[in-house]
């Protein structure tokens, strides 16, 4: 493998462990167990991304090792300020920070893509990038029925 590519593969590996150890810390400060539940789901994702960039640099299968799918991407993050992680946080702010977090991922991941011509490089960064989007969506939607919960009104 071309040691741009293994040097590339490294830090988005790094990446995905600080991510880990970013919301196993958040975990800790929150005490709603449904809150909770949902941090521990998103940092088994990183794991799962830092397995498969693992198994992608080791040449166990190439970049087409995961599939793109559509992703809705509502921009709630783009459009709230990211909130201060602190152990006061309600459920809406963590989730919030989660949906910024994962903004700033993708960014990274589709930032890097793109300084990248046509190849298995792009394409596996493309693939990351749409993870964190998924990622996002998901925070964003829970974000979105915290903050603003359904009434009996309609």
């Amino acid at each position: 493998m071309d040691p741009k590519l293994l040097k590339l593969i490294d830090t988005a590996i790094q990446r995905e462990e600080d991510a880990y150890v970013f919301y196993r810390r958040l975990q800790g400060q929150v005490q709603d167990p449904a809150v909770r539940e949902t941090i521990d789901w998103i940092a088994t994702e990183e794991q799962k991304h830092k397995a498969f960039l693992v198994k992608y640099r080791s040449g166990e299968f190439g970049a087409g090792g995961m599939r793109l799918s559509d992703v809705v991407y509502y921009k709630i993050a783009e459009h709230q300020e990211e909130p201060a992680v602190s152990e006061d946080m309600n459920s809406a702010q963590v989730y919030l920070v989660a949906s910024h977090r994962e903004l700033r991922s993708h960014q990274f991941y589709t930032a890097l893509a793109h300084q990248h011509a046509a190849g298995d490089a792009r394409e596996i960064l493309l693939q990351m990038a749409n993870e964190e989007l998924k990622h996002k969506e998901k925070m964003e939607y829970l974000y979105a029925n915290t903050a603003f919960p359904q009434t009996s009104g309609g």
